[in-house]
């Protein structure tokens, strides 16, 4: 699935934009997921669960792919 996510400030941190697009439950489950190494930003493997996540990099999580607009 791929979707779009509007930014509203500078940056959202990884995991809490995991949570609020809805591919994790809870920010438990996104820190997890990322410490897992199984969430991409832009193509590479992203472990740092506090990654700002800026305007025009894309997410990929489980065949899920978040563009950030």
């Amino acid at each position: 699935m791929e979707q779009e996510f509007e930014l509203k400030g500078e940056y959202i941190e990884l995991i809490k934009l995991l949570k609020v697009t809805g591919l994790c439950q809870t920010g438990g489950e996104a820190k997890m997921v990322t410490g897992d190494g199984l969430v991409k930003v832009d193509g590479e493997v992203e472990t740092r669960k506090k990654k700002k996540i800026r305007r025009n990099q894309v997410v990929e999580y489980e065949g899920n792919t978040i563009t950030v607009i």
